[in-house]
């Protein structure tokens, strides 16, 4: 899939270091993630499921952004339900690269039959929101103080979107 001048595919190990990267770079900009650190490529590998961890590469195959999802539970019952994230490099942003991941892993969600996708994101980071809201996710509500990130209690925005090809 091509789209705002990039090409969205899998994520392959060889991707890990500029994957942790950027993440680290959401991460120290303060308002992506309650985490601390980047994940190691191994713990990143065992959690995020592998059919729906994808790259932004430009031409030269430098990544720009990436999109993975975790399942939220190991009942039955939330089979179906997943949370994501989605990381573009500082450089990247603006032009596209979320959308054109979050419109990807949409397709492969929906593809294996997921039939929710959500996400937790800080109310200051307005950027993802309207990111969401352009790729059909709706916002279920306001988690008040949710938890302390560097020294004051954060509010986190639920959002989710639900596949149209699930019923």
């Amino acid at each position: 899939m091509t789209a705002a001048g990039v090409t969205v595919t899998g994520m392959l190990p060889e991707h890990a270091e500029q994957v942790r990267a950027i993440h680290q770079a959401g991460i120290d900009g303060g308002d992506a993630t309650f985490e601390e650190a980047a994940p190691t490529w191994e713990s990143f590998d065992a959690s995020r499921l592998a059919a729906h961890r994808l790259v932004a590469l430009d031409g030269g195959g430098r990544v720009l952004g990436w999109a993975a999802v975790v399942p939220v539970s190991d009942r039955c019952a939330y089979a179906g339900v997943v949370e994501h994230s989605v990381y573009v490099h500082p450089d990247a942003r603006g032009l596209g690269v979320g959308l054109a991941l979050l419109e990807a892993l949409l397709a492969s969600t929906d593809a294996a039959g997921i039939w929710t996708v959500q996400s937790g994101i800080f109310p200051e980071n307005t950027a993802s929101l309207a990111l969401h809201a352009r790729a059909g996710f709706r916002t279920v509500g306001t988690r008040e103080r949710l938890g302390r990130h560097r020294g004051r209690w954060r509010d986190v925005v639920l959002v989710e979107r639900r596949s149209p090809a699930v019923t």
